[in-house]
């Protein structure tokens, strides 16, 4: 039988060869045959978006996160469309910058393989971008016995033999004492970075001169940079991601006097210094940018963290106690911050400061059957200071004033009737929040179930804070695969929720469905806000009558440089059907793209900007965070 498959195979691909276009297509037509669901998914994407981006955006959910192969075959053409041609390079050396920082590349050695180092000085001397010195150091068993006559070749490199190997931190606070330059770069000695790394840097500097902190994209590679793998396309700057983990890694460059300011790398955090420094300076930079490039090349291979960061164990703690001092010092209240799984996550489990009432919000009309499962779930809550308000909006069943008179016979139930004709999501939830008396509002659908009994706790210890103005919850389907896990601004046209119908226990893009971290929005069929906040900016837009006043919402509170957070540690079920769309009729698909327009003239500039949160080279119409096609 094992020999009767594997002929089968062996003729599959022969036929549709793995990551052929041709094996591709077959997937997708069996796919829409197969389930019914995803042809009636496809009919409402093309009725949305168009034929060519509903058909586009359907394959990618079908056949794209299936296809590693398809994947590196993407990345393959990413890197050749990307790839800088010599006039372009001769262009970026003959640039005369208003400023021209010298930029010092701090490197420490430590019995680092000669393929490996000289691969690495040649990407330095390679540079489009000249004003540049390197400062190595060498704690090596036997110091380089090839390096003098790198040096004479170059006197911009600069060469000392430590004494004694002090471990990581240490040595590289040597490296940092060599420097001239008014930024440091920080590159590993098995490492390589794109030519125009440098440039990249310089030309953001000019652009935002307030700028100390800079960090761009990477991937990763083993023997030959052909062949380059898992590139990782970074958001802007998010300080709940980087709590989560050390997403700005490689490159990194820190203006030297926030270095002054900051200090070196510490030794108690060796095998994670470089995180503590990051999550210093993140706290008292002055503008942190994010260069949307892949610049820097991390070898694999079976000594670095990069291919099993089960070798580095201690790299692991190093990080959790990097993440503890840094709540400590910016005095956010803290229970602990455990290790999470896959290694490199982190959790801040937050303390509460203080036990507010918290007014839940839940629309309904003659839904009994959700209205009750969803009620009952909450009442289970863990945080007991809560009101639930249900607006009652033009029910006709008799069954479902019976369950109103029976529910609120609980003190912390109360229905509210909201009497005018027509739905409207934005004017019912402002009409309710009249009514709510907390601190803090819950928007919440009818057709939720909640999972973790402690959710109002988890999403109450982030919105606490004050630099925050919204928090988002973990959304399943019925089927365990993920509702919402944050929204993306772009995405699909308007918005759409990324990472949307993966298996609850993957960890999504780079860990972002797993961890706490920052969106532009996130869904009202569970959001948290501070009811002064939804006050100030006159709640939820009513021109907006269905869809897209959550994004807006969030929109608007961000624009008074709050944050909007994502946690998976609220969990909760949404029974929305995974093909529904907006379009059932022809009024309600006119009423759609009247909202779209409304959208696109309200936010038209952040729109064309792109989502801070997400990345330029992703693609907008794959949720499953794809590179965009070349």
């Amino acid at each position: 039988m094992n020999k009767f498959v594997q002929i089968k195979d062996d003729v599959l691909n022969f036929i549709l060869p793995i990551g052929s276009k041709r094996r591709m297509s077959f997937q997708y037509i069996y796919r829409l045959l197969k389930s019914k669901e995803n042809r009636e998914q496809l009919k409402i994407k093309i009725k949305e978006l168009g034929l060519h981006k509903g058909l586009k955006y359907s394959f990618y959910k079908l056949v794209v996160p299936d296809s590693r192969e398809y994947q590196e075959e993407r990345y393959a053409k990413w890197i050749a469309n990307n790839r800088l041609t010599e006039e372009e390079k001769e262009k970026q050396r003959n640039k005369k910058f208003e400023y021209s920082p010298l930029i010092s590349i701090v490197t420490p050695l430590f019995n680092t393989p000669k393929e490996y180092f000289l691969d690495y000085i040649k990407s330095i001397k390679n540079q489009t971008y000249s004003n540049w010195e390197l400062c190595l150091v060498d704690a090596s068993s036997k110091p380089l016995d090839y390096i003098d006559e790198i040096i004479k070749e170059d006197s911009r490199i600069k060469y000392k033999i430590l004494e004694e190997n002090k471990g990581i931190s240490e040595n590289s606070n040597e490296a940092i004492k060599m420097s001239k330059g008014e930024f440091i770069a920080l590159v590993d000695h098995d490492d390589i970075i794109e030519e125009n790394a440098l440039f990249e840097v310089v030309e953001y500097i000019n652009k935002f001169p307030e700028t100390d902190f800079l960090y761009t994209d990477e991937d990763k590679f083993e023997e030959n940079l052909r062949d380059r793998y898992f590139p990782f396309f970074k958001p802007d700057f998010s300080p709940d991601f980087l709590r989560s983990t050390n997403y700005i890694c490689h490159l990194s460059i820190i203006k030297k006097s926030l270095i002054d300011e900051i200090g070196m790398f510490k030794k108690e955090f060796d095998g994670a210094q470089d995180y503590d420094l990051f999550l210093r300076a993140s706290e008292k930079a002055k503008k942190i940018c994010h260069i949307p490039k892949v610049l820097y090349h991390w070898r694999v291979h079976n000594s670095s963290t990069a291919q099993n960061m089960e070798t580095k164990m201690y790299a692991i703690e190093a990080g959790r106690k990097a993440i503890q001092e840094h709540c400590n010092r910016i005095g956010l209240p803290i229970i602990s911050v455990e290790v999470e799984k896959p290694l490199g996550l982190y959790r801040v489990k937050y303390k509460l400061k203080e036990n507010p009432l918290i007014s839940i919000i839940i629309p309904n009309k003659d839904s009994v059957f959700y209205l009750k499962r969803a009620i009952k779930s909450i009442l289970k809550s863990t945080y007991l200071n809560y009101e639930i308000i249900i607006v009652e909006n033009n029910s006709k069943n008799k069954k479902t004033f019976k369950y109103y008179d029976i529910i609120q016979k609980n003190p912390k139930i109360k229905v509210v009737k909201y009497n005018e004709k027509g739905f409207n999501f934005s004017r019912i939830n402002n009409f309710a929040e009249k009514y709510a008396k907390g601190k803090y509002i819950v928007l919440l659908n009818n057709d939720i179930k909640v999972i973790n009994d402690n959710w109002l706790e988890e999403m109450l210890s982030i919105c606490q804070r004050e630099e925050v103005g919204i928090v988002g919850a973990k959304l399943l389907y019925k089927d365990r695969t993920v509702q919402h896990a944050g929204v993306v601004i772009g995405m699909g046209g308007i918005a759409g929720h990324v990472n949307r119908t993966i298996p609850d226990k993957l960890p999504g893009y780079y860990g972002r469905v797993k961890v706490i971290n920052n969106y532009s929005a996130v869904t009202a069929a569970c959001l948290m806000t501070k009811k002064e906040l939804y006050e100030k900016v006159n709640g939820l837009d009513e021109t907006l009558k269905v869809a897209f006043n959550d994004v807006d919402y969030c929109m608007k509170v961000r624009e008074l440089n709050k944050l909007v957070v994502y946690t998976p540690y609220a969990r909760l079920y949404h029974y929305e059907s995974k093909s529904r769309g907006y379009e059932d009729t022809p009024e309600k698909k006119k009423r759609f793209e009247g909202e779209i327009d409304l959208f696109e003239k309200k936010w038209n500039k952040q729109l064309k900007m792109g989502d801070p949160y997400f990345n330029i080279n992703l693609d907008l119409y794959s949720e499953q965070c794809e590179i965009k096609e070349q």
